[in-house]
């Protein structure tokens, strides 16, 4: 690849490219990019490198292989690609568009993780402190055990707990909490089967309902993905004397400028504005209890239970990237997102990977994003993330100074396109 410095025709262009997506970002939303000062620049990208970024993604689309996403890759504080593809609707015909709304699914885990430590950088939450501290029922909860029945077939016993849920165990993902819409395992099915998302209910009555329920394993001992953020939100309740979502307003999403990041669409007239996977791509059940998160409803899921914009998530990612900071205003202390974004699962820690180890052999879990802990040219190690079962993901790359975001509705399509496109993207960089 060239270097900028080296053909003064290409930064003369990709200055002009640069500065009109910078404003393309700020007409679509005003001020909703804007960032603290870059660091010093230790990388670029080069424009023929974004341009195989942008035929990938318009092939992703005319293939029909999704129906639309936008793309953002912001690095220093500033946009340096910002894309729109397709449509947001191809019942409707409705483009895709920078402030079309999304369902987060699991990319609400780091927003409500981020609220829990607001309150440890406070002083009123630890991360060793018990769950049967906010919430008593998790007192007495029992472990269950998959034996040979006398008809040689497994069944569930219990056993009572080895040592007490911490909240940093509903961090990580190693509470013992799990879920049951995935997985066939007696335990999982008995999850599944249960009455936990039965009738319109709120966050409280929900962790009764899941305390009345064994673990999948005794705490600190597997990596095993389920409803501990869903568990952690109420926590965040209890502690706050709030919702999770006025908490959430009040300490994060209104300060940061997230104006449109809510459990649910509260107006009606905004429908038009949602994206919409393809009709072959749909889910055929409810995900991690949640029948559409752009339906009104009780349930705060903490887990899985937001909406937003491309936009409202930039600032998000942008706060982390510096440090805990945004506008001159700190939400988390620099070494809470060191120690968030930090492996907490790794050797040492005596923590086994569940079958569905979803961050994979090449990285660890922090306190609600995965780590990468080994580099796989040209991932570096560092690199922190998550995404929604729903199709949209992040990463935040603090060596680069950058992230990336991308939000589209195309549920069996985003494994493969998130690696893809994370390959073409640091490929980019120079």
């Amino acid at each position: 690849m060239r270097r900028w410095k080296t053909d003064g025709a290409v930064w003369h262009h990709w200055l002009i490219a640069a500065l009109a997506l910078v404003g393309a970002v700020a007409a679509a939303s005003p001020d909703r990019l804007r960032a603290e000062p870059p660091v010093a620049v230790r990388s670029a990208f080069s424009p023929q490198g974004l341009q195989r970024v942008d035929g990938y993604m318009r092939n992703e689309v005319a293939a029909g292989k999704i129906p639309g996403a936008v793309v953002l890759i912001q690095q220093h504080g500033k946009p340096v690609y910002f894309r729109s593809f397709g449509m947001s609707d191809v019942a409707t015909g409705q483009p895709m568009t920078a402030d079309t709304i999304f369902r987060l699914y699991s990319m609400s885990k780091p927003i409500t993780s981020v609220a829990a430590m607001m309150l440890v950088d406070d002083g009123r939450l630890a991360l060793a402190d018990p769950l049967s501290k906010y919430i008593p029922a998790f007192a007495d909860v029992r472990v269950a055990r998959e034996r040979r029945g006398e008809n040689g077939k497994p069944e569930l016993v219990t056993e009572p707990l080895e040592r007490a849920i911490t909240i940093e165990d509903l961090l990580r993902q190693t509470s013992g909490i799990t879920y049951g819409f995935y997985g066939d395992t007696p335990m999982r099915k008995l999850y599944a089967g249960s009455d936990l998302f039965d009738g319109d209910f709120d966050n409280a009555t929900f962790v009764e309902r899941l305390a009345r329920l064994p673990l999948a394993e005794q705490p600190a001992t597997l990596w095993d993905y389920g409803h501990s953020t869903d568990v952690l939100a109420r926590v965040v309740e209890v502690v706050s004397g709030q919702t999770l979502f006025q908490f959430e307003k009040q300490r994060l999403l209104d300060p940061l400028g997230m104006r449109e990041t809510a459990f649910y669409l509260a107006d009606g007239a905004q429908a038009g504005r949602v994206a919409e996977p393809l009709p072959a791509d749909r889910f055929t059940r409810p995900i991690a209890g949640i029948v559409d998160p752009v339906l009104p409803r009780k349930w705060e899921s903490g887990g899985a239970g937001m909406i937003g914009t491309i936009g409202d998530y930039a600032r998000f990612a942008q706060m982390l990237l510096n440090g805990g900071t945004l506008d001159g205003r700190r939400y988390l202390k620099p070494e809470t997102v060191a120690l968030m974004t930090s492996d907490h699962i790794g050797p040492g820690t005596g923590i086994k990977r569940d079958q569905f180890d979803f961050p994979g052999p090449d990285s660890g879990f922090g306190l609600g994003f995965a780590v990468r802990t080994v580099a796989r040219p040209p991932l570096p190690i560092g690199e922190y993330r998550w995404d929604g079962v729903g199709g949209t993901f992040f990463f935040i790359d603090p060596h680069d100074d950058m992230f990336t975001i991308v939000m589209m509705q195309a549920p069996s399509q985003r494994g493969r396109i998130e690696t893809e496109l994370k390959r073409l993207i640091y490929e980019a960089l120079e």
